[in-house]
């Protein structure tokens, strides 16, 4: 079914639950954003983690923010290097936790299980071919459950041992993305690179692939 909605904050009206009541300031939640048809979805793990706690946008308001929407805009996913509200094409961006905690809380486990529904249906209403989980966290439960592959990384995930490599899993391939925090302009350069080569091959592929690492 193809996507329809031209909207690029939060396109599916997603909203928290009840259990996640509004914090104080700034928004009650930071929802997807982008593309709803878009082929690349990147994927953080909470507002806590990646920013958008102000602006209600992903990946935004940080340092490792501002890297990765460069990468994003030299391949030309996004029209500037860096904004709070930028303009994407062919790609969407969400957390795994949109809610807003207060105090600065982290979410636990059990809260990304809560969520874990909510998330589950935009992914699934986005389709996307290309899945890029952002940091462990992502990197962990995107391949836990969207893959038949987490057995094959260590526990914990490590996430700069698999910046920018590619998991083929069922109708869609991962390229993993260190979190850009901790990265140096090698982990840009590859990332960069990854995607340029995915643009350039026939990505649309992947979907209905067998499940293998390579």
């Amino acid at each position: 079914m193809e996507n329809v909605t031209d909207r690029v904050s939060n396109p599916f009206d997603m909203r928290p639950p009840a259990e996640y009541p509004p914090v104080d300031d700034g928004p009650a939640a930071v929802p997807g954003y982008g593309d709803a048809n878009a082929d690349f979805h990147v994927v953080g793990a909470s507002p806590a983690d990646h920013g958008g706690e102000t602006t209600g946008v992903p990946f935004t308001e940080t340092e490792g923010a501002r890297r990765l929407q460069g990468v994003l805009h030299d391949v030309g996913f996004l029209a500037d290097r860096y904004s709070d509200a930028p303009e994407p094409t062919n790609l969407f961006l969400s957390y795994l936790f949109m809610p807003q905690l207060p105090e600065g809380r982290m979410p636990t486990a059990e809260d990304y299980e809560f969520m874990e529904r909510f998330f589950d249906a935009e992914f699934r209403a986005i389709n996307a071919h290309v899945i890029l989980p952002v940091g462990p966290t992502a990197i962990d439960r995107v391949l836990r459950e969207y893959t038949t592959l987490r057995r094959r990384f260590p526990e914990p995930i490590d996430d700069r041992a698999i910046h920018a490599t590619e998991v083929r899993g069922r109708g869609f391939l991962v390229v993993p993305v260190a979190d850009p925090e901790t990265w140096d302009d090698e982990e840009a350069t590859a990332l960069r690179e990854r995607l340029r080569a995915l643009l350039d091959s026939d990505y649309r592929q992947t979907k209905g692939v067998a499940t293998l690492v390579g």
